[in-house]
């Protein structure tokens, strides 16, 4: 079997059950146009120390300072702005798919969804819901969609500051034409280190909105970092883990039926004991029950590929997480389509010792003005329109 039968193979089974049922929807319609589907995408992507120039009192950003380690001056930080929003502008470019939703999806989506280069687009497209890791503040956030790349978009922002003690968040980006939040939070997560002092992290934030009026629920996380080694550090990754299936508890309480998704730098992968023996989250949607979660990304995962690279080995702590509601295809409803890694050549350095890893804005204690250590996920949400 052919390279290219075995990856259109591998993406018949991930997506089988979603695309024969809409077959069966386009059998009687396949001269119709794309706007008899709706496409919505849900992004998820680390900033890598999204830091302003000013030092702030009571956290730990001397090195991201003019006259700190990294020499982080305001050059720097706007070149950093205008990178991220090239990124974040090319996020979510549904051309091609388009044109398979136009032939009725006869046939599997094409695996790359990307512009042929990449540039600023005539017309930027960006996630409709993006979340984001690794901010000082709302200040950077408020300026980051200022950019000429992003204001067409009209981004909103949620955002609450963390006690984490390098300063950085995690927040949500809207498109406000198709999102309308409805209530938000953020949960605290206890973790202590040998000492039984507080380790101070990431809280986990908890959206409740309308996507074009139908109700989702988004959880955005960063989990405490490998730091002093993977076994070490593990509890603290089972206690955020643990953290998430409280809320989410919480939310089927509300609501048993709930659309939820869970995104985030996990620091951990698919396959790691927080997702599959606290989560219990599963490789294939035939596979979730009720009380389970469906994780999109664990196939990649086993097929090599990742969001971040470390000492010439990949990980993909980048991921999405699905409710089992998600998997249910209903005319006039969302539901799960695709998630993908957007490595576009673009984001990828090209020579030398990390030739192969993400583009970064620093290595080797050197600004290299790329763009972040992590790529960014994405997830394809559609509908058939009533």
């Amino acid at each position: 079997m052919t390279n290219d039968r075995k990856k259109a193979s591998f993406k018949i089974v991930v997506c089988s059950c979603f695309l024969a049922s809409i077959a069966v929807w386009s059998q009687k319609t396949e001269k119709q146009q794309p706007h008899n589907y709706s496409l919505k995408v849900i992004a998820f992507y680390n900033l890598e120390n999204l830091f302003d120039t000013i030092n702030q009192p009571h956290i730990f950003d001397e090195d991201r300072t003019p006259n700190g380690k990294d020499q982080w001056t305001a050059k720097k930080y706007n070149h950093k702005i205008s990178q991220l929003a090239r990124v974040i502008a090319s996020l979510g470019v549904r051309k091609n798919i388009n044109e398979a939703l136009a032939k009725g999806l006869k046939n599997q989506l094409p695996s790359k969804t990307l512009p042929e280069r990449f540039k600023p687009l005539k017309k930027s497209w960006g996630a409709d819901l993006l979340g984001v890791c690794e901010v000082e503040n709302i200040n950077v956030l408020e300026q980051l969609i200022e950019h000429p790349l992003l204001q067409p978009l009209q981004y909103g922002i949620i955002h609450f500051d963390s006690p984490d003690e390098r300063g950085i968040d995690v927040a949500l980006l809207y498109k406000k034409n198709y999102f309308i939040p409805a209530s938000f939070n953020t949960h605290s997560l206890y973790i202590y280190n040998d000492l039984q002092q507080r380790d101070y992290t990431r809280d986990q934030l908890v959206v409740m909105g309308y996507l074009e009026g139908e109700p989702i629920w988004l959880l955005v996380n960063h989990w405490p970092s490998r730091s002093g080694g993977e076994a070490r550090s593990k509890p603290h990754r089972l206690a955020a883990a643990f953290l998430n299936v409280h809320i989410i508890d919480s939310i089927r309480a509300i609501d048993p039926e709930a659309k939820i998704i869970g995104m985030g730098d996990f620091n951990d992968n698919p396959t790691d004991e927080s997702f599959k023996k606290i989560l219990q989250t599963k490789a294939k949607p035939g596979d979730s029950s009720y009380r389970e979660l469906y994780n999109p990304m664990e196939l990649h995962y086993k097929r090599g590929f990742g969001s971040l690279a470390y000492r010439d080995q990949w990980s993909l702590f980048d991921q999405f997480y699905l409710s089992t509601s998600l998997l249910k295809r209903t005319i006039g409803r969302y539901s799960f389509l695709k998630a993908s890694i957007y490595s576009h050549p673009s984001l990828i350095t090209q020579k030398g010792r990390y030739r192969g890893y993400p583009f970064r804005s620093y290595s080797g204690g050197a600004y290299r003005g790329g763009y972040s250590d992590h790529f960014p996920v994405q997830l394809f949400l559609i509908k058939k329109n009533l």
